[in-house]
């Protein structure tokens, strides 16, 4: 049996019927791009706090080849809850470290630093991505309506029973 995936995609039509846009088009959703967010928040969490651990303890031999294992396993981890191009990437810039060596502490602080920082970059990636798409969600909606984008507050609106020539923030 094959798994079909439904794709729901709302096209947006302007007041004269004609399309505008999309929206909720697979390709556009940045949340596609994590299959697992919880289990990736999990383990991001998890490789920040260690390495902040870290910084401040001496790690011996044992330690090093904990923290050496630890790293290898979360990025493991993270892949299987990533969308294969975030797999890639993160398998592009990941350090690996050499079988049956066991690296030096700047090795692994490095090593986990750059980890934290991509889950970082990834986070506030899609973030951004996210208010984006409700961004352009509004003005696509804003212009069905048949009312200009504008912020709240700016603009034509009159206050109630009020004189049309003040708008509301006007008290001078």
């Amino acid at each position: 049996m094959s798994e079909q995936s439904e794709e729901k995609t709302v096209v947006v039509v302007g007041p004269d019927g004609t399309p505008i846009g999309t929206v909720g088009d697979r390709d556009d959703d940045p949340s596609r791009l994590i299959e697992q967010p919880a289990k990736v928040m999990r383990i991001g969490t998890m490789i920040k706090q260690l390495l902040e651990e870290v910084r401040s303890a001496p790690l011996d031999e044992k330690g090093r080849q904990r923290l050496k294992e630890i790293h290898r396993r979360s990025i493991v981890e993270l892949e299987d809850g990533l969308a294969p191009e975030l797999r890639e990437e993160l398998e592009r810039i990941s350090l690996a470290f050499e079988e049956g060596t066991i690296p030096t502490e700047a090795e692994l602080r490095i090593a986990h630093a750059q980890l934290v920082g991509w889950l970082e970059g990834l986070f506030h990636g899609i973030q951004a991505a996210l208010v984006a798409q409700q961004m352009a969600a509004r003005m696509q909606l804003e212009q069905m309506r048949g009312r200009p984008a504008l912020p709240p507050g700016v603009g034509g609106t009159t206050l109630p029973g009020g004189d049309p020539s003040r708008t509301p923030g006007q008290y001078l």
